[in-house]
């Protein structure tokens, strides 16, 4: 396995030995190639072996913590005293008969002196390259989101880690110095996760058949030969765990104003991955409160309400009851359509470097979708780029982009005319919250648990529900935030620009958030409300917006007129 740290050292020196035990009658020991440090090439195999393989861990115990990853193996918190010993335990997994266990034995002074190196960052240490292309700069941060290789990354539609959209503003996101928020409704995607089952397996026989039939691996697709198939399928992968961790410390970073005095009511929609990205947001959230001398309210938030995912249950964090629109091809005829339009090209280069393969449009597709997939699971940090984005060209993943945001403007959102109906239950459920007033709806809303105070309180000033993109994207179209973003062109690639902001990776990549405010402002005697999506704020439609695209409260709840009456709603069942 090639390393993705090349021969660079990864920490400071000590008498680490790092030892993987792979099953209880193999022992492969992964002693440093330098004395006194474990290899990049050791680090790396850990990784593989502890982030990749597809786990699917159910309950936390001593001996099994589920949410854990390799980030612990570079950091060192999960360290466990035995005698003059320290033992770090990283991940420990049941999978068949198999154990994954990483253990590094030193010192107690040793290990102290190693942890105060790292964080001194002392001069003339070597340079770790721990994130791909970016030196010893994290690829992932708490405040921009994923960073590493943005040309690829930020193409990857739906599956592109979330990215702050900051640079991208029309107006500013700063909270203007004579207004405060009084209330907030976070609406988040899970963090990133392995493929869905169904998916999983048709990108494992893709690879077997490339593998089998191949006569020869060119260029950029010689990993292609020796290339092992281990990712799981529907759960999150540790990157997209710590990326929800960061997603709830940003959030109370930049609402502690607020969230510092109150607990959020959090609700979340029913899949194992959306209620296991709520857990990590309250992880997150709960830590930086916690660090925060001001906070006077220090109680943690719970997920009090999960939402079962069924065609039978109605549930406005998931479409699944509007019969009309779950018959609905739309989407995928017009993603099939520009797959036919662009993928032949790129099909027959890849079988030029492939000979003895043969491709459908279809596999090329598969292909581009490992990128994402295989590098949010190959580190716990994502800072490896996964071969498989090399073999296409920035030109091809703007298409692929396109692609994506094609599949869901006309899946989910105003290109399918039941689209934003499956968006009016969400909707009416936030103008009841912001107008601390019963729910009016007739759609998608559940009405004995909107009408429950203990389940749908009204008086809270942070909600926070946790969905799919799938969820989210009718739900934006439903409040009209894409108003202003004219029908997608289904044969040639549209720029942000011309789609008016919108596109896939904007708006629901791994780990999206959209936050709805309101604000008091000295300035004004009515609250203001504000929208943003991933950072970027959002003018408002359907009501008179000020130059930072805010809306006075009781003209955006008038705006949304549409889905206050129902909108279309009866068209699912006609």
């Amino acid at each position: 396995m090639a390393s993705l740290l090349g021969s660079s050292l990864c920490v400071p020196p000590s008498s680490v030995r790092i030892r993987l035990l792979l099953s209880r009658d193999r022992l492969a020991d992964l002693s440093p190639l330098t004395p006194g440090y474990p290899s990049c090439e050791a680090i790396n195999l850990l990784a593989a072996e502890c982030v990749r393989r597809p786990f699917r861990i159910r309950k936390r115990s001593a001996v099994c913590v589920r949410r854990e990853a390799m980030k612990e193996l570079y950091n060192g918190r999960r360290v466990r005293r035995e005698g003059d010993d320290l033992q770090f335990r990283v991940r420990v997994g049941t999978f068949r008969d198999e154990r994954i266990v990483i253990v590094g034995i030193m010192g107690a002074l040793t290990f102290l002196l190693s942890v105060m190196y790292l964080l001194s960052g002392v001069a003339g240490a070597p340079s770790s390259g721990c994130s791909a292309g970016s030196g010893s700069k994290a690829c992932d941060t708490v405040e921009l989101g994923y960073q590493c290789s943005p040309g690829t990354s930020h193409l990857w539609g739906q599956y592109s880690p979330f990215f702050s959209l900051e640079d991208e503003l029309s107006v500013s996101s700063d909270l203007p110095k004579d207004c405060r928020v009084t209330f907030v409704q976070v609406l988040s995607r899970h963090g990133a996760r392995y493929p869905t089952a169904s998916k999983s397996k048709k990108y494992k026989k893709l690879v077997t058949a490339i593998q089998k039939n191949a006569t020869e691996f060119k260029g950029k697709f010689a990993f292609l030969e020796t290339y092992n198939y281990t990712l799981g399928a529907d759960d999150l992968t540790p990157f997209g765990e710590q990326q929800m961790v960061n997603s709830g410390i940003k959030f109370y970073q930049k609402y502690k104003a607020l969230a510092g005095s109150v607990v959020p009511f959090i609700r979340s929609s029913g899949s194992d991955r959306v209620i296991a990205s709520g857990e990590k947001f309250i992880e997150g959230f709960q830590q930086a409160k916690l660090a925060d001398p001001g906070a006077t309210n220090r109680a943690a938030p719970v997920i009090s309400v999960i939402i079962p995912e069924s065609e039978t249950y109605n549930n406005t964090l998931d479409h699944s009851v509007c019969t009309n629109f779950e018959a609905s091809e739309l989407g995928d005829e017009v993603e099939a359509n520009f797959t036919a339009l662009f993928a032949p090209a790129i099909r027959a280069r890849i079988e030029k470097h492939l000979p003895g393969v043969q491709l459908t449009d279809d596999d090329v597709v598969s292909l581009m979708d490992m990128c994402s997939f295989d590098t949010v699971a190959r580190t716990a940090d994502a800072s490896e780029l996964s071969p498989f984005c090399a073999i296409f060209t920035h030109n091809e993943w703007k298409k692929y982009d396109y692609l994506q945001s094609l599949g869901k403007y006309y899946g989910y959102g105003a290109g399918n005319p039941l689209g934003p109906a499956q968006g009016i239950g969400f909707t009416n459920e936030l103008i009841a919250r912001l107008t601390n007033s019963p729910v009016q709806d007739h759609t998608s809303t559940n009405s004995t648990l909107d009408s429950d105070p203990a389940t749908f309180p009204l008086n809270a000033t942070i909600y926070v529900d946790f969905s799919h993109d799938n969820g989210m994207i009718p739900i934006f179209f439903a409040m009209g935030l894409y108003n202003g973003t004219e029908p997608l062109s289904q044969t040639s690639v549209e720029s942000t620009k011309e789609s008016n902001g919108y596109s896939a990776s904007w708006a629901v990549p791994f780990g999206a958030r959209a936050y709805f405010e309101t604000m008091q402002c000295k300035s004004e005697k009515e609250p203001l409300v504000r929208a943003l999506i991933n950072d970027r704020v959002v003018p408002l439609h359907g009501c008179a917006v000020d130059k930072l695209g805010r809306c006075k409260l009781k003209d955006f709840v008038k705006g949304l007129s549409w889905a206050r009456s129902g909108g279309n709603w009866e068209q699912c069942f006609s």
